[in-house]
C-alpha cells in the first residue's frame, strides 16, 4: 500500500511548469508529480527530478548529491486565501502549489469542505475540518 496517492495523470509528471505557489490553500484536490530539488554541491543552477509516485522521489533524495527532501505538486480548483491571519476566502480556479508531502495527510477537498470550514458553525479549531478530525 502506498503511503501517497500516485499521480493523477502519469504521462504528464515533468511537464509542469517549475516556477509555482509555494504551499498555501490548505486543501488539495489531485497529486500532479512529486519533486526533488537539487543544489549542485559544486554550485549552478538548481534543479528538479520529477516522479510519478512519493517512494521513487525519496529514493532519488536519498542518493542525489544535494537533494532536498521530496516536494509534492498538488491542483488545487478551490483553496483558501488567508489575507491576513484568521481572515479566510474561499477561492477558485486553478492552482498550482508545491507542498510538503506530509500535508497530503489531509483528506482530499469534498464539496462541502471549504463551506463547512467557512460556516459560522464551524468548531472553534476550523482546522480540524481540513484535517478530518470535526465530527
Amino acid at each position: 500500500m502506498r503511503q501517497f496517492p500516485i499521480a493523477v495523470d502519469t504521462s504528464k509528471v515533468g511537464h509542469y511548469p517549475a516556477l509555482t505557489k509555494a504551499g498555501g490553500g490548505l486543501v488539495w484536490d489531485e497529486v500532479l508529480e512529486y519533486r526533488v530539488w537539487c543544489h549542485p554541491p559544486e554550485g549552478g543552477d538548481d534543479y528538479y527530478y520529477a516522479f510519478a509516485t512519493y517512494e521513487e522521489a525519496l529514493e532519488c533524495s536519498a542518493h542525489e548529491a544535494g537533494a532536498e527532501e521530496p516536494l509534492v505538486l498538488v491542483l488545487q480548483k478551490e483553496w483558501l486565501d488567508e489575507p491576513e491571519a484568521g481572515q479566510y476566502e474561499h477561492m477558485t480556479g486553478d492552482r498550482l502549489a508545491e507542498w510538503q508531502v506530509d500535508w497530503l495527510s489531509r483528506p482530499r477537498r469534498t464539496d462541502r469542505t471549504i463551506p463547512d470550514f467557512l460556516s459560522p458553525d464551524a468548531p472553534v479549531n476550523r482546522l480540524a475540518i481540513l484535517r478530518g478530525q470535526a465530527g
